[in-house]
């Protein structure tokens, strides 16, 4: 299964937000279809026509959003007014924006599964169904499985020893802490090294194979460097978020009527498998798929094929507006 083929946006535009950000935006498929929202993964990420492949252009509005400081969002990158509740809320205003009564379909991988899963807490009422694959739910566990003692960097100790050599002894003590100083500093070709060892690490651990292809995006400035600022940024502040917050008895309450589709890679090394057992277990309305065969990220074929079909199911439901 290739996915589907989509004509060029119908639609596309800048939604101002706070008092600095304007959202970029582009709306695929069929215009009085049934509303998905594509939430990217990051923090720091960014949208591309390629996204649109998941959803059949003849069922689907498919709306495809840049998050604050990324993409074609402006400016970018930026971390003034970027923080978590802010990127809840605009997907709130997008929808309110295009006069969309309720979403069809919530998608959203890695950080796009946290923001889908903090969104339909939010709003649950606005929220039909959920596509969400490499769970990411921000507690301390998953951050140290990342990038802590006991984890992936048990696993790629040579990955891992390349990103902590890339600062001095000295700072190694902090390494989020200063690869931050360093990504956020007025040098811009010390941001520019300190972008392409943090995402080295990203990369060395997002697929179950890697290939000298896989590293190419680091020779992509537009792409690292936005997507290790903010990525740094959001660790640094713990995301905004409480640990554990998202996986809180009241919280996920307010999301049990909400049909949820997991997918998730059986050997994702970015975001550990637990989590997605531990939200199937308590979300009565969801399912879980276990990719056997994958990693992190959605291009391997097993993972991708299951997404499709995932969203084929959903697009012939009917979950009101």
């Amino acid at each position: 299964m290739s996915g589907y083929e989509h004509s060029d946006p119908f639609d596309e535009g800048r939604l101002p937000v706070g008092s600095i950000h304007r959202l970029h935006y582009e709306q695929y498929g069929k215009p009085d279809g049934k509303p998905v929202v594509y939430l990217h993964g990051g923090p720091g990420g960014h949208t591309q026509k390629s996204n649109t492949s998941y959803f059949n252009p003849s069922i689907y509005r498919v709306i495809l959003l840049d998050q604050r400081g990324t993409g074609k969002s402006q400016p970018a990158p930026e971390i003034r007014e970027n923080t978590t509740p802010d990127l809840v809320a605009d997907i709130e205003a997008l929808r309110v924006h295009l006069k969309i009564p309720k979403w069809h379909l919530v998608y959203g991988g890695s950080w796009g599964s946290t923001l889908a899963l903090l969104y339909a807490q939010a709003y649950p009422d606005v929220v039909g169904s959920l596509v969400i694959w490499g769970i990411f739910t921000t507690s301390k566990a998953e951050i140290d499985w990342f990038r802590g003692p006991i984890g992936a960097t048990t696993i790629f100790p040579e990955a891992f020893e390349a990103f902590v050599n890339h600062l001095p002894p000295e700072e190694r003590g902090d390494l989020t802490g200063n690869y931050y100083k360093r990504l956020t500093c007025d040098d811009h070709a010390t941001r520019v090294a300190a972008a392409r060892e943090w995402n080295r690490w990203d990369l060395s651990i997002g697929s179950l194979t890697t290939d000298e292809t896989t590293f190419k995006q680091l020779d992509d400035e537009e792409w690292s460097v936005p997507h290790a600022v903010l990525e740094a940024h959001y660790s640094v502040n713990d995301f905004w978020l409480e640990d554990g917050q998202i996986m809180k008895e009241g919280n996920l309450a307010k999301m049990r009527h909400i049909p949820v589709t997991i997918i998730q890679g059986r050997y994702d090394m970015v975001c550990p498998p637990q989590k997605a057992w531990e939200l199937h277990k308590a979300l009565p309305k969801s399912k879980l798929i276990w990719i056997p065969d994958a990693g992190h990220t959605p291009k391997e074929p097993g993972t991708r094929i299951k997404l499709l079909e995932a969203c084929d199911d959903l697009a012939i439901q009917d979950f009101g507006a």
